[in-house]
C-alpha cells in the first residue's frame, strides 16, 4: 500500500516528553505539541490502514517533505529532527491505528527528508515481506 499524508510534517518527536517530580518520583508526560501531532497523525493514518493488521515482516519507506521558501525543491534536509526520531512517532501512530500488531515487525526501512516548495507532506509505502 502506498499513500501520502497531506500534512505539514511536524518537527516535534516522540522523545520530547516532559518530566515533573511527584512525591520524589519522575513522571513523564507529553507536551501539547506532541499530543496534537499524534492526534493529527492518527486521524490521517486511520484513513489508510489495512482492513486487517499486517502479519509478519514489513518494509516501510517514508519520504518526508518539509515546507521551505529558501531551499531548492527536493534537496535533502540536513537539520533536525533526526530521521530516527521522526520515524518513532510515525511508527507508534501506525501501530495504534492498526497497520500491524507491533512496530517491531518493520524489518526494512528507508527514510528520506527533503525540502519542498510545492507540496509538503509525508509519502508512505508499506510492503508485506511475507510474499518476497
Amino acid at each position: 500500500m502506498e499513500f501520502t499524508l497531506d500534512i505539514t510534517p511536524p518537527t516535534v518527536t516522540a522523545q520530547e516528553h516532559k518530566i515533573r517530580i511527584v512525591h520524589g518520583r519522575p513522571m513523564f508526560y507529553d507536551t501539547q505539541k506532541l499530543k496534537a501531532a499524534r492526534a493529527a497523525f492518527e486521524s490521517l493514518l486511520s484513513q489508510h490502514r489495512p482492513a486487517v493488521p499486517l502479519e509478519g515482516p514489513v518494509a516501510l519507506n517514508v519520504d518526508w517533505h518539509f515546507a521551505t521558501k529558501t531551499h531548492k525543491e527536493g534537496t535533502y534536509r540536513v537539520t533536525r529532527p533526526d530521521t530516527d526520531n521522526l520515524q518513532k512517532l510515525l511508527k507508534d501512530c501506525m501501530t495504534r491505528v492498526g497497520f500491524w500488531r507491533d512496530d517491531a515487525q518493520v524489518c526494512r526501512e528507508e527514510v528520506t527528508k527533503r525540502w519542498s516548495r510545492k507540496k509538503p507532506g509525508i509519502h508512505i509505502k508499506v510492503v508485506s515481506l511475507n510474499d518476497t
